[in-house]
């Protein structure tokens, strides 16, 4: 059968969906569940009398994120792809709001301004904003057939993703080098002229150092606050500490900057001395680590799960790339090719990035792990993610299946030799 003659059909039949990828999701969301219900006991006190409140409302994102993964997967992806300039559009658009200080739908948490508020909805832009423009970038990516037409779909990407990333950059600068990271490796994989490339690392290299020093020079050194852009000091900062000879001294005070750090140092050290960890429901450090149940969740699994509970739970994350690299291989079109790879990395990298930084090495701060860390807006966006990779596997399996139908079927009602 030709690819061009396949038309996925709407609500498609459910014996295509692929298994894998729901096992791991699966062993996700049980983590999640467990990791939380361990991790979030402060969160417990803040409402006596209702110890399973910050784990109910956990749950209950978690089922209607499965149900939107399960609902998503069904849905043909020429559909999906064409929902996903909708879905960046709106997003882009909420981010605007966001850098317009005064704001009556804005919230600031935390000395971030991330979220939009209407009514009793609250939701973090950024988190589908990823989604939406990892879908855009492959959509226009597979349209590439031609050198011409390969240089044209590079610079739209370009512009769709720079301008998503300065909007995300101000609020949450390790999304914003998240997402610049994979759009980067999906111009590599679909073979963007390596001139084009070398020119971006370029320009981002030097405009990264040339904001490092001079941040250094003008607030850092003077101990200077910066009105709106305090969170780079504070990186700058960091960084310095990290390649320093010397650890100075007042770093072994906490401080309101370096105490998640140092206590997640505390968590995953105690965790560490053990293969299986303190065991679960045996923490201390979440009694005293700022969002425990949050960024910094993967330092209490280590805690009490030890070095094979990190081992597993990074294999868990691997496999999914490894899932994802494997179907891919046998895609039929670039479309489902690099929607697929997109979303996966963006998943991978993600997880990779919160665990650096849950390990005490955060250069950049704001990394969810993925379906585990408490989250309303990223767990429902990273479902929504696995919704696309289970549609465009459930479509591919389709395609497979009646593609041997057909050679069965003509190899059966074929000519027949007389002998």
């Amino acid at each position: 059968m030709n690819l061009k003659d396949f038309k996925p059909q709407f609500l498609g039949d459910r014996k295509y969906v692929d298994k894998t990828y729901w096992i791991l999701f699966s062993i996700l969301v049980g983590v999640s569940i467990i990791a939380l219900f361990s991790a979030a006991s402060t969160k417990a006190f803040e409402h006596p009398g209702r110890i399973l409140s910050p784990i109910f409302g956990h749950t209950c994102y978690l089922i209607m994120g499965t149900v939107f993964a399960f609902i998503i997967q069904l849905f043909p992806t020429p559909m999906l792809r064409k929902c996903a300039y909708i879905v960046w559009g709106l997003s882009f658009l909420f981010l605007v709001l966001l850098l317009f200080p005064g704001m009556p739908c804005a919230v600031t948490l935390n000395g971030a301004t991330r979220w939009i508020r209407f009514g009793a909805v609250q939701f973090q832009p950024s988190e589908f904003a990823k989604l939406g423009l990892i879908m855009v970038v492959a959509d226009q990516l597979s349209r590439i057939s031609s050198e011409e037409e390969s240089k044209k779909r590079f610079w739209i990407t370009l512009a769709v993703a720079g301008v998503t990333i300065l909007c995300i950059a101000p609020s949450n600068l390790s999304t914003a080098i998240l997402i610049g990271g994979i759009v980067f490796l999906m111009w590599i994989i679909a073979d963007i002229n390596w001139k084009y490339l070398v020119t971006i690392a370029g320009v981002v290299m030097v405009l990264g150092t040339s904001g490092y020093f001079y941040v250094d020079k003008k607030y850092v050194q003077p101990d200077i606050k910066m009105a709106h852009w305090d969170r780079a000091r504070v990186q700058v900062k960091r960084i310095k500490t990290m390649f320093a000879p010397d650890v100075p001294a007042e770093d072994f005070k906490l401080t309101d900057e370096n105490r998640q750090r140092s206590l997640a140092n505390v968590a995953v050290w105690r965790g560490g001395k053990s293969l299986i960890g303190v065991l679960p429901g045996n923490s201390r450090e979440r009694d005293f680590l700022p969002l425990a149940y949050e960024d910094y969740i993967f330092s209490i699994i280590v805690e009490e799960s030890g070095i094979l509970g990190a081992i597993l739970l990074i294999l868990v994350y691997v496999s999914i790339l490894f899932r994802a690299c494997l179907a891919c291989s046998k895609y039929e079109d670039h479309a489902s090719m690099f929607t697929t790879m997109g979303l996966a990395l963006m998943i991978v990298c993600q997880a990779f990035i919160s665990m650096i930084i849950a390990s005490g090495y955060d250069l950049v701060t704001g990394q969810p792990l993925p379906l585990i860390s408490r989250g309303g807006s990223s767990v429902l966006a990273t479902c929504m993610c696995f919704g696309v990779i289970f549609a465009v596997a459930r479509e591919q399996n389709e395609l497979h299946a009646r593609t041997q139908q057909s050679i069965e079927a003509n190899l059966t009602d074929g000519p027949k030799l007389n002998l």
